[in-house]
């Protein structure tokens, strides 16, 4: 049985415990969940575990080429011994007390590790909030394991075994615990971990034996209300974003550090540590404990029960996918893993209002239209491919005030990609999407004067030209007509999209402009793998970039024709951006 699916059976337990928790403290008049809150921990747990099916090589792998090439002692008989199963168990919870004190103290591994810290509440939910990018670095901290020959079947158990210890010590409901807190890690000792009190700051690193933190100084006893989250609040619900946010940060202050030595100081030092010239041009405020608000968008309950529903059924597809995930090729696991954190990332949107629940839907079709291309799943692909656009079509309608250029343009894309499903229908599919993307330029005109930026005008015709010269001994007499206009129009749409982008400067002519990138970047790729060069993956490649280009577009684009006029002067006291 593999990790993937020992954890899908454990997932039913999690659960189960999650729901008594809940109980209690609900019996007890101290509930510590909120549903927004839960739904985004267990979600980066789910996003965690899909993803470890393709960074397990970090991890298992290295682990399993440096024990078969430099180990210092095979003896299989002893590991699997149970003194060898304990003593193994003991050697990993030492080798994660220096990874997880790591995580804390090395901006580096604080930019993975964050993810576990950023919920503003604590119970048994954010046991399961997990970063997906740890075994990038981490496989580092278990080598010595790997040199004293601890074989890679014991390293695998002990180290499920540690992780699945450490779930319940996650809850306020389990008081101090006597002598077992002096040698245990207990719910007493982790909650101080995860706490942003001053006195508790960067404390019990133990996984199962504080002993560690007694050991190596860095214990401290439950003295005081601990107050959860991180000193640089999230505020998001995004589960892409959550694991992206401090590598982001870090990337910034490292291009702004003038010095060469700031540039790589700023991935080990500690987190926080900047730079003394980028904390001078870029400051950030001090923390302040009292200061601590708690994030909690609104949710109507008919959001919230949208938002659990969409829940269960991205939990049911991570389970499904975890239980056959080994069976999977590579490129197959990553077409589902894509999918998935859509989902996940819609989910975290509607929750927080940055899209509606059609938009949900929406995401969630474009994913599964990709993914089931991308498997060979023809019949799902037949369904999933139109209704995507179908609920494009019911967004802008539903949105109100819309422009019927935007509804004729998602019309010949739904007809263009039904067309494009059937046999010898590839030419009358071109011209679909040749009327859809001209009805773009016309709506994009609506605002902004015809092809503004020069630069972006010549730079798309220079790309679709290129395109056109590398595809056109590979085209037959008509083709070749058709090809040409169709490379004219969507170089037109883009440099139209990037010119009125350039005019109104607002994000959301900005996402419009992107969307248009990504239809030429889309046709390009569709263009290359049908005429020129098979390309690997490419169903997914061309569906996922058609897909962010319509969605992009539909969202950013603005509701009503008569306000397009003076979009680049909005009225006082008026939003910059109109869009949803």
């Amino acid at each position: 049985m593999s990790p993937s699916q020992v954890i899908v059976l454990a997932t039913p337990v999690f659960l189960g415990l999650i729901a008594i928790e809940f109980a209690i403290g609900r019996a007890r008049g101290r509930d510590t969940y909120r549903l927004n809150d839960a739904i985004n921990s267990i979600s980066l747990g789910m996003l965690s575990q899909v993803s470890a099916v393709l960074t397990r090589l970090f991890r298992v792998g290295i682990y399993t080429a440096v024990y078969g090439a430099v180990a210092l002692w095979h003896n299989d008989a002893f590991w699997t011994s149970a003194f060898g199963w304990l003593l193994a168990l003991v050697f990993y919870d030492l080798c994660y007390y220096w990874l997880h004190r790591a995580g804390h103290e090395s901006a580096i591994f604080w930019a993975a590790h964050v993810v576990h810290h950023q919920s503003q509440d604590y119970n048994l939910s954010t046991a399961l909030r997990q970063t997906s990018s740890g075994a990038l670095l981490g496989w580092i901290f278990y080598l010595p394991m790997a040199l004293a020959g601890v074989p890679p079947l014991v390293f695998g158990v002990v180290a499920l075994i540690d992780l699945l210890y450490q779930f319940w010590v996650h809850t306020e409901h389990v008081p101090k615990l006597g002598w077992f807190d002096r040698w245990f890690c207990s719910p007493s000792n982790h909650r101080v971990h995860h706490a942003v009190n001053e006195r508790y700051l960067d404390r019990n690193y133990g996984g199962i034996l504080i002993v560690w933190d007694r050991l190596f100084g860095s214990f401290v006893e439950e003295d005081e209300k601990c107050v959860y989250g991180t000193r640089a609040p999230l505020d998001s619900w995004d589960p892409l974003w959550s694991n992206a946010e401090v590598y982001w940060a870090l990337a910034k202050d490292c291009w702004h550090a003038r010095s060469w030595a700031d540039k790589l100081r700023v991935w080990f030092k500690p987190p926080g540590w900047r730079p003394a010239d980028v904390a001078a041009r870029f400051p950030k405020p001090d923390f302040d404990i009292a200061r601590m608000q708690r994030f909690h968008p609104p949710m109507t309950p008919r959001l919230a029960g949208f938002a659990f529903a969409q829940f269960l059924l991205l939990l049911a597809g991570s389970v499904l996918f975890l239980w056959n995930a080994d069976r999977l090729p590579l490129a197959q696991s990553a077409a589902w893993l894509a999918a998935l954190a859509a989902g996940l990332w819609s989910l975290g949107a509607v929750m927080q209002g940055r899209i509606g629940m059609l938009e949900v839907l929406l995401v969630e079709a474009a994913a599964l239209s990709t993914a089931t291309a991308a498997t060979g799943m023809t019949a799902a692909f037949q369904v999933f491919k139109p209704l995507a656009m179908v609920l494009a079509i019911a967004f802008v309608l539903q949105r109100g005030r819309f422009s019927w250029l935007l509804v004729a343009a998602l019309v010949f894309s739904l007809g263009g990609d039904v067309l494009l499903m059937l046999p010898g229908q590839f030419i009358p599919g071109l011209v679909s999407f040749l009327a859809a993307h001209l009805c773009y330029i016309a709506l994009l005109r609506r605002d902004a004067p015809w092809f503004a930026s020069r630069p972006a005008l010549l730079a798309a015709l220079g790309a679709a030209a290129l395109m056109y010269a590398v595809l056109f001994a590979h085209l037959g007499p008509v083709l070749k007509v058709a090809v040409a206009a169709y490379a004219l129009v969507i170089a037109l749409m883009a440099a139209q999209a990037i010119g009125r982008a350039a005019v109104i400067r607002d994000k959301a002519s900005i996402g419009v402009a992107a969307g248009a990138v990504f239809f030429m970047l889309s046709d390009s790729i569709l263009a290359i793998n049908k005429f020129a060069l098979p390309l690997p993956m490419a169903q997914f490649a061309i569906l996922a970039t058609y897909y962010v280009a319509q969605i992009l577009i539909v969202h950013n684009v603005r509701r009503e024709p008569a306000d397009f006029s003076a979009a680049s002067s909005p009225q006082p006291g008026a939003p910059a951006s109109a869009a949803p």
